[in-house]
């Protein structure tokens, strides 16, 4: 199967072309096209198959189909919650890489260093935020950001937001999203802890192991 086969914009093909991606890995074959139909998904799959690409390619499609709001207006419609500053960080410069031909804007916010620059990027406006639990938090308590917009929702790395303790920052964020979303969630491994989180939070998740 060839990237083109799938059913995405020609600016996320020209940007993952020049990036020399041509094939999809299974994880991108299985999940783009049920991200695309707004299902829920719980994907097992480890560090390194190409699982950032599996979910940012779709929801930068499903961005682009409307995206023409102006730059000022923008709402935070895909929050990725990530539970380190370094994945966060990595997951922002993919989603620049993907989303490189179109006008969404992205950002990402963590903790361990100043909030003033967050802010001033959050209050401009951004289409996709990339945050880690804690600094998300904070800032929504400040009243720096809303949720109340979210259409997708990413938990990445679910297992080891387990094992560093954020279960309860995770459900605490995901109250705060919209009852009418679209919730993805990755892990390498599925415990039984993650999948009790996912059966209360996910809709008759599809379940993807690779």
């Amino acid at each position: 199967m060839h990237f083109s086969e799938l059913p995405l914009d020609k600016t996320i093909l020209k940007a993952i072309n020049e990036i020399g991606y041509s094939t999809p890995t299974p994880i991108q074959e299985k999940t783009i096209p049920l991200i695309l139909e707004n299902k829920d998904l719980i994907a097992s799959a480890q560090t390194g198959t190409g699982k950032t690409a599996a979910f940012a390619l779709p929801i930068i499609e499903k961005l682009i189909w409307n995206q023409n709001s102006k730059k000022k207006g923008k709402k935070i419609r895909a929050l990725i919650v990530s539970p380190t500053r370094e994945l966060a960080v990595q997951i922002q410069d993919d989603f620049k890489t993907y989303g490189k031909y179109t006008n969404l804007r992205t950002t990402v916010v963590f903790g361990g260093t100043s909030i003033e620059p967050q802010k001033e990027i959050l209050n401009k406006g951004v289409d996709v935020l990339i945050a880690t639990p804690g600094r998300l938090l904070d800032l929504r308590k400040q009243e720096i950001l809303s949720l109340s917009h979210i259409q997708t929702l990413v938990l990445d790395e679910a297992d080891l937001m387990l094992d560093m303790g954020f279960i309860a920052d995770v459900k605490k964020i995901e109250a705060l999203c919209p009852k009418k979303k679209q919730t993805l969630l990755f892990s390498a491994t599925i415990p039984e802890k993650i999948d009790q989180l996912a059966n209360r939070i996910l809709k008759s998740p599809i379940k993807i192991e690779i």
